[in-house]
């Protein structure tokens, strides 16, 4: 295919690249002006999209989503892919996608999940909301990209999925967290900790594949001085978005919101900024019932 990708940051110039090597006529573009030779650069957003089969964004929120929807779907051609893989709020995601079925596109809202290095290594998996029509015809560039391609429903349901599913992450972080701190005052061996949890009902992915104390369980960002694998702010952005989310959809998610409450005091007024989202251990260990 003749693809364009908009926003060559830490994720789109690696999925760029893989699609490149894998024999697309890559052509991007960025605001910043991010050099590479693996593929073609145009000069602007339009420029790249003109023509395109495929037009694929990786940008930062959903006010900037729209704002480059605005300029890229009068230059693609009616039946192109316009695949969003941005993590941005619900009703941008739909409104963008309004927008580009107007002009006859076929669009696609398609978060990941994976970080820097699934972008790099094509292991990311894929969340999408469009049409069943869309999705078949983009599935050669996810197969390229990713690993795995969930197809959720319509328009906005990928982006339904990745908060929701960043949310219970989110929260259940800050309780694996908060269950280790306890466990050292009441003088419980991490190690032993794990053992129990990791194998009875307090199982999850925060404990088992992601543990945030260091030194057990698998090798996580806690054994690298918590150098951000998913770095803390990244959380906080998921949670503001379920947040924002549910109070549009009139949904109750008082746990989300304690966890979004936390991640902003542990990211803005604490020392959680540039860290790992699991640095809420030492947070936790450092602080008394008082302190809350």
């Amino acid at each position: 295919m003749k693809v364009a990708f908009i926003g060559l940051g830490n994720m789109g110039l690696p999925m760029a690249t893989n699609l490149a090597k894998a024999g697309h006529e890559v052509t991007g573009f960025d605001v910043a002006g991010v050099t590479t030779d693996a593929f073609g650069r145009a000069a602007t957003g339009p420029e790249a999209a003109t023509g395109a089969d495929a037009v694929i964004t990786m940008l930062p929120n959903g006010q900037i989503l729209r704002s480059v929807a605005d300029e890229l779907i009068p230059a693609m051609r009616p039946g192109a892919i316009f695949l969003d893989c941005s993590t941005v709020d619900v009703d941008s995601a739909r409104a963008a996608a309004e927008q580009a079925s107007a002009a006859g596109l076929l669009p696609l809202d398609a978060p990941v999940s994976g970080g820097i290095g699934g972008a790099t290594a094509g292991t990311l998996t894929f969340m999408v909301g469009g049409s069943e029509e869309a999705f078949t015809k983009a599935a050669p560039l996810f197969d390229i990209m990713g690993q795995k391609a969930v197809h959720c429903g319509a328009s906005g349901n990928g982006q339904a999925a990745k908060i929701c599913n960043n949310m219970i992450l989110g929260v259940t972080m800050i309780a694996t967290c908060e269950a280790f701190a306890l466990a050292d005052k009441l003088g419980l061996d991490r190690q032993a900790m794990f053992d129990v949890v990791s194998t009875s009902s307090g199982y999850s992915w925060s404990m088992n594949a992601y543990c945030p104390a260091p030194g057990i369980g698998p090798k996580s960002p806690s054994d690298n001085g918590y150098k951000p694998g998913f770095a803390a702010d990244l959380m906080l952005k998921d949670l503001r978005l379920s947040q924002q989310a549910a109070t549009s959809a009139d949904a109750d998610t008082p746990m989300g919101a304690a966890a979004m409450a936390l991640y902003e005091r542990f990211v803005e007024a604490e020392d959680g900024k540039g860290m790992d989202f699991s640095a809420m251990l030492p947070r936790f260990e450092k602080r008394g019932r008082s302190e809350g």
